[in-house]
């Protein structure tokens, strides 16, 4: 009998949050948000001194992070992403990279949507420009006429009335205290030791037109901090992206979603919630948030070759067959190999494991049939040491390594926190300070702290 993957309660799509610009607010995102309806729901959050959070008394970097991650807590459930518009890009940087080591009470992040973020790193920015726009506060909230002038500097081509003057009357009730705390202190911030390396799906786009953050800059500013970023060009655009070319990103951030982040199963909005709750470590938090993000459909394997992923890939389906949107285990096991982890041992007979694995991939390459309904045959063949596969390993040391593999491939599924909750394993929720643990450890007993779902069952395929 497959596995079942856990879904998205009602099949709702899933919710993007996005951080706006400097003098921008959470509004700027409204169009994008009808150009998306039905595909990916779009939430703005307005930052401290912005928008309708204009008369707030700190806006410094750290405090918007605060903001947002305390926004998130309260509102964030299932699958869901995060994302930024300049300098938004950076305070989503430094959320996301919290939520992935734990430190925030989150889970479900699946990817992130950059449009001309500014990095982790100071931004780039000409000193005299710099100077040009505190000036523009420097007597109180920014004039119409400076207002207008930041608009023309910012994009390719002049928008329409209703975009026009939305985004004038942002910038105008703009907090000048919070204008001046990016452009001195925010945007000069390094936090690039803070943010580290993100390891999701991310998509940026940028305009071709915008001087310091577009299409040309972005990749050198971003690539090592997101190395599976998809960048994205937008012609003929500027800066000011949701405003001046909302279709085309629309229709960029429908296909990276439908790309690379429902990849892989859902984990359950009560485990999530689990997960994220005091009774999980910061550590252990991260650890699972990181096992849930969804798998890269582009994995180049580090270890094997691609015929002999291949070939893993075709025997994981066997040992752990699933339905719905899967886990790519095999990858995981590649990857596990790169890091050099493993189980704490192996067979005396057997090479280290990824001298091991590249052999007993090419000795069952030598009789792993095409089609798909022979292959079980074959690897139970392989399994009770009766196979007539020629290579590197003979039947009894295949047989072993065999062994080996099934373990590597199961304990990679049951890594998966959407794999815990399938099976009602909640094991990992017993940290916190004070630590907790169960009150009873006895068959059919639940926790009041429980998801309803503990106790379920999987069965896997009879090769496993």
């Amino acid at each position: 009998m497959p596995i079942e993957n856990a879904t998205a309660p009602g099949g709702a799509p899933v919710t993007l949050y996005l951080l706006h610009a400097l003098g921008a607010s959470a509004a700027s995102f409204g169009r994008l948000a009808d150009g998306l309806d039905g595909r990916v729901r779009v939430e703005g959050i307005d930052l401290p001194g912005f928008g309708t959070l204009a008369d707030a008394h700190d806006s410094s970097l750290g405090t918007s992070v605060d903001h947002v991650v305390d926004h998130l807590a309260r509102h964030a459930r299932g699958r869901w992403m995060l994302g930024g518009h300049s300098m938004g890009g950076k305070i989503a940087a430094l959320v996301a990279s919290r939520v992935l080591r734990g430190e925030a009470p989150l889970a479900g992040l699946a990817g992130m949507v950059l449009m001309a973020p500014s990095p982790p790193r100071p931004e780039p920015m000409d000193d005299e420009r710099r100077e040009r726009m505190l000036s523009w506060v420097a007597d109180g909230p920014m004039s119409m006429q400076d207002a207008e002038t930041f608009l023309a500097q910012n994009t390719a081509e002049p928008l329409d009335d209703a975009a026009h003057a939305h985004a004038v009357a942002d910038l105008q009730r703009t907090s000048p205290a919070a204008w001046r705390a990016w452009l001195e202190t925010g945007s000069r911030i390094d936090a690039s030791a803070e943010v580290g390396t993100l390891d999701l799906p991310v998509l940026v786009l940028a305009g071709t037109d915008d001087a310091d953050l577009g299409a040309a800059a972005q990749p050198g500013l971003l690539a090592s901090v997101y190395p599976r970023a998809r960048f994205v060009s937008l012609a003929d655009t500027g800066h000011l992206i949701p405003l001046e070319r909302t279709a085309g990103a629309a229709a960029a951030i429908a296909a990276f979603v439908a790309d690379e982040v429902l990849v892989g199963p859902v984990v359950p909005d009560d485990w999530a919630a689990l997960i994220a709750g005091d009774r999980v470590d910061a550590r252990v938090r991260g650890i699972l948030n990181r096992r849930a993000v969804p798998d890269d459909r582009g994995y180049a394997p580090e270890v094997l070759d691609v015929a002999q992923l291949t070939v893993l890939r075709e025997v994981a389906d066997l040992v752990v067959p699933q339905d719905g949107p899967a886990i790519d285990i095999a990858a995981r096991v590649d990857a596990q190999l790169a890091r050099g982890e493993g189980d704490g041992w192996r067979n005396a007979d057997l090479p280290p494991d990824p001298d091991a694995y590249r052999a007993g991939l090419d000795t069952l390459a030598s009789v792993w049939p095409t089609d798909p309904v022979e292959r079980e045959a074959v690897l139970r063949a392989g399994i009770e040491g009766k196979t007539d596969a020629a290579g590197p390993f003979d039947p009894e040391r295949l047989k072993a390594w065999l062994e080996d593999v099934r373990n590597d491939l199961v304990r990679q599924w049951l890594a998966h926190p959407a794999s815990m909750a399938r099976i009602g394993y909640d094991g990992f929720a017993t940290g916190g300070n004070p630590i907790r643990g169960y009150v009873e450890l006895r068959l059919g007993r639940r926790e009041d702290w429980e998801p309803v779902g503990v106790g379920g069952s999987v069965a896997t395929g009879d090769a496993a």
